[in-house]
């Protein structure tokens, strides 16, 4: 397009509000953006940061313009709408209103993320993944412009690309999920590498999350539309969604896992908080511990090494407990972390902070703690459930004594049924 051409600007800005008006878009992706900033359209340059790259002749000042007015117009008429740039060349003020003179989009797609997973995963052995580099390309972005974060999108669920989960699964996906047997190594490192994955990206990757339809529970096929090449065909046009909702399925702790990371948010809100702080790396011991809101989350990506004891910087002294844990039951983990354990912090100058707990941090696993002090209403829920558990232990116990005078033994681990003694 001829950005500066009045009657183009005109035909793409009445474009961009009849959209909105008659199908009532919640706002537009656009995508692609860095092609229409610069002459150059991005194709093979490197953009280093240099101020002279994105302010200088290169710059397509006419489409910057009227992007700047796309977005002026959009949030003028529909005050609620969203707009997110797909940009990779860190425009400057790319995401600020355009009163500051910024372009005026309120988000960023994080694109080089799902870049670096793919390059850690096809490049790196588990015990060669670079947690500062890692970290480094989640929490490299503008201060004060927010992002969308996300480990995969649709480019990687269609035809000629692997999901996170193909590639730590492959074939073994396709009959190696059921519950009713053994997990195979590669199994159990991929169901417990996909949920750390996610749970690291959501946490630092950006101020909003971006997932893809299916590829939250592990969906273990790509996406592929009727054309020439498959013969018209519609076998890969679909999501299974089923599979997340089979309890017999290791795709169902996966989307159950997905589903307690949304709900995560919804009661802690650390997306939306502008507090993130890495407060420790150790390449060695392959553990990342950070602060995102009022959340303290501990990643271990060892392959093997489980630390009990493991001390935590902590921004406030008081009592701590798990709000997430990827280790337990019934997201398909081990159950190596007591969720209702008490955590109290030690004063003395640890990783910055004045405060320190001891924490569990298992093998490829995530937990995420929060201040009860903080969340009363969250605390007391889990004191109800501690509760609520050790009152049926108890009457389980007390069931079993009253049985032991017949003929049969209770045993709660069978549901509660009389069991025959054994001769």
């Amino acid at each position: 397009f001829n950005y500066g051409n009045w009657e183009t600007m005109r035909f793409l800005l009445s474009n961009a509000r009849w959209w909105m008006d008659e199908y009532k878009f919640d706002g537009y992706r656009f995508d692609g953006v860095t092609s229409m900033m610069y002459h150059h359209h991005g194709l093979q340059y490197a953009f280093t940061g240099n101020y002279e790259e994105y302010f200088g002749m290169n710059t397509d000042v006419d489409a910057v313009v009227y992007l700047m007015l796309a977005n002026n117009l959009l949030h003028d008429v529909f005050p609620n709408c969203v707009t997110v740039g797909e940009d990779v060349s860190g425009m400057p003020a790319f995401c600020r209103p355009w009163t500051e003179g910024g372009v005026g989009f309120d988000y960023r797609l994080q694109m080089a993320i799902a870049d670096k997973w793919i390059e850690v995963l096809k490049k790196c052995n588990d015990y060669e993944w670079n947690m500062g580099n890692i970290v480094h390309t989640l929490t490299n972005r503008r201060y004060a412009e927010k992002c969308v974060g996300y480990a995969e999108s649709h480019d990687q669920a269609l035809v000629g690309d692997k999901t996170i989960a193909f590639r730590l699964m492959d074939q073994e996906m396709y009959d190696g999920m059921s519950t009713l047997k053994p997990a195979s190594p590669v199994i159990e490192r991929g169901i417990a590498m996909h949920k750390v994955i996610r749970a690291v990206t959501m946490a630092l990757g950006g101020e909003a999350w971006l997932t893809f339809m299916g590829n939250e529970f592990g969906h273990p096929e790509w996406i592929d539309f009727p054309r020439e090449g498959n013969n018209w065909s519609h076998w890969y046009c679909r999501r299974q969604w089923s599979l997340a909702e089979q309890d017999h399925l290791r795709y169902h702790h996966l989307g159950g896992f997905d589903r307690a990371l949304m709900e995560l948010d919804d009661r802690f809100q650390f997306l939306a908080s502008p507090h993130q702080w890495v407060t420790h790396i150790d390449e060695k011991e392959q553990v990342l511990v950070a602060e995102r809101g009022p959340l303290v989350w501990v990643f271990n990506f060892s392959p093997h090494k489980t630390y009990e004891g493991y001390r935590v910087a902590a921004r406030e002294g008081g009592k701590w407990r798990v709000a997430l844990d990827s280790d337990a039951y019934h997201f398909g983990g081990k159950g190596r972390v007591s969720w209702d354990a008490d955590h109290f912090t030690v004063p003395g100058k640890f990783h910055d902070r004045d405060q320190s707990m001891m924490v569990m941090a298992p093998s490829r696993s995530v937990v995420a703690y929060y201040r009860t002090e903080d969340f009363p209403a969250q605390a007391a829920a889990q004191d109800r459930e501690r509760e609520a558990r050790d009152r049926a232990w108890r009457e389980a116990q007390e069931k079993a004594n009253k049985d032991k005078h017949t003929d049969s033994q209770f045993d709660p681990r069978k549901g509660g049924k009389a069991v025959p003694k054994r001769k």
